[in-house]
């Protein structure tokens, strides 16, 4: 493939060389292959039950981590725009009708908005716009009035700004954002023994200043209210994880001349997660918050997952440390062959012929990786994405979160397991990411390449092809150490759409 002069700055003022974006275009040719697995991970067969004693020790690790002055940070993905939560509306407000479906979205919103934390705030725009209440305007039946107020940049404008800055729950003093409920949320499971919270938010570049303004209105308030000391840090997805975008045909999609990059997905963010100066990470998406009345289970599974995460590595280190001796048995890899197996999932007949110095370096090799544990929750019957052991390059099985678009729709067997999955997955992660000299992985090496996937976009009403990278939690992170616990239900309250906010778990 030739680049022209100016194709070559473009690449160099990205960070990306001609060889990558050659070899994306070749990806484009080919595709990526789909993955192959296994079996669906179910409880028992890959995803872990932990009874209630099991859960109480957990819980009493994790704070002994803490109290020993254990290094912990929440990682949480918040550069997305709130403009998807909003498309109902967008609709309404765009479409020719007056009046609001029954049984809409939109008719929904506007029979509950006084239930809505921001309703102060629209009430005060619909004012300045209209020079009325948002209740006069519904007794006038001016819905697209009211609408717009919320969704557009002459009102709340919440069209346009990142989730993280809505306001999401009411409270007797006031509301909070999910930016604040993070905060909470890791005073109450993640301070340290100093006291100290640490987190982290990956933004957009355009809503940076809009999260530093928040933090510093907010950040000393919340502290001081759980006795903590709050330590925010921000940063945006880099640039040279941008992907190339193609013409039908495979060849570069270009506008104005220049060949137009997009942002390579949440898989991007592997780069940011490398940055990040702390032993343990936990990784939680932006709008996956609930009001202090209902975080009791959050905050429980939160402490039960961190805590697995220790018990996992205080297991693994004590058997780094006996591989390291070279005081070993083949009876003794067998018990390390079985914890990987019972622990992770973890199975390969190549093994099998080796001798015991070969056995010992594949134990080696198996351990000596980051670790994760991800909260799973039951879904009976659901098909799609969510938990699966599936086979590596190397020939391996371990355990992988995929998405549906990675399961081979034409092979029968898959479609039956997906079909037959129990679990799905909520991003409610916690990982360990330093070795056990205390260096930190390079968790760029950890990355299955041949993960991503190729989907149809259109940019000004042209068709293209947009190729996002391996999923942050998906192929980015297909050569950890994964396990998989069981949590409820309770610990999933996303904000899809803004009737959300509606529902019982998000009415404080």
């Amino acid at each position: 493939m030739t680049f022209t002069e100016e194709d070559l700055a473009l690449f160099s003022q990205k960070g990306v060389t001609e060889q990558q974006v050659e070899a994306q275009y070749a990806r484009f040719a080919t595709g990526f292959p789909y993955l192959k697995l296994k079996d669906v991970a179910r409880a028992g067969e890959g995803i872990t039950v932990l009874s209630p004693e099991q859960e109480a020790a957990a819980v009493e690790r994790w704070q002994r981590y803490l109290a020993d002055g254990g290094e912990v940070c929440k990682f949480v993905p918040a550069s997305g725009a709130a403009s998807r939560m909003f498309k109902a509306l967008f609709e309404f407000v765009d479409g020719t009708d007056d009046m609001p479906a029954k049984g809409s979205a939109v008719a929904a919103l506007i029979a509950d908005i006084d239930k809505m934390a921001f309703i102060g705030d629209l009430d005060e725009a619909t004012r300045r716009l209209h020079d009325k209440s948002v209740e006069e305007l519904k007794a006038e039946h001016r819905y697209k009035d009211i609408i717009a107020a919320i969704i557009h940049p002459e009102g709340l404008n919440y069209g346009n700004l990142p989730k993280g800055l809505l306001k999401f729950h009411s409270y007797a003093d006031g509301s909070r954002t999910p930016l604040e409920e993070q905060m909470v949320e890791g005073a109450q499971t993640a301070a340290n023994g100093n006291g100290e919270v640490n987190l982290h938010f990956t933004v957009s570049s355009s809503h940076k200043q809009l999260f530093e303004q928040k933090i510093a209105e907010v950040k000393e308030r919340i502290g001081k209210q759980y006795g903590v000391d709050i330590n925010v840090t921000l940063s945006e997805q880099k640039s040279s994880t941008d992907t190339p975008a193609a013409n039908p045909d495979g060849t570069p999609f270009r506008e104005d001349g220049k060949i137009l990059f997009r942002p390579g997905g949440h898989g991007a963010l592997i780069e940011n997660l490398n940055d990040m100066d702390s032993a343990v990470l936990f990784i939680k998406n932006i709008d996956n918050v609930v009001p202090d009345s209902k975080r009791d289970a959050t905050v429980h599974y939160k402490q039960v997952i961190g805590g697995y995460l220790i018990q996992l590595h205080d297991k693994v280190e004590e058997y780094m440390k006996v591989l390291a001796s070279g005081d070993y048995t083949r009876g003794t890899l067998q018990d390390m062959l079985f914890f990987l197996h019972t622990a992770f999932s973890i199975s390969d007949r190549s093994i099998d012929g080796m001798n015991t110095t070969d056995v010992a370096m594949y134990i080696h090799e198996k351990l000596n990786r980051p670790l994760r544990v991800c909260g799973m929750v039951r879904n009976e019957g659901e098909p799609g994405g969510g938990p699966f052991i599936a086979y590596n390059a190397d020939g391996s099985a371990s355990l992988q979160i995929l998405e549906s678009t990675q399961i081979d729709k034409n092979n029968e067997a898959y479609v039956r397991m997906a079909a037959s999955a129990t679990h799905f997955n909520p991003v409610d992660l916690v990982c360990y990411v330093r070795d056990f000299d205390g260096h930190k992985f390079d968790l760029t090496k950890y990355v299955d390449s041949d993960t991503g996937f190729i989907s149809s976009k259109s940019s000004h009403g042209k068709e293209l092809q947009a190729m996002e990278l391996p999923g942050l939690w998906n192929g980015a992170m297909s050569d950890w150490n994964t396990a998989f616990v069981e949590v409820p239900i309770a610990t999933f309250n996303p904000v899809k759409t803004v009737n959300d906010l509606l529902r019982p778990a998000h009415q404080g």
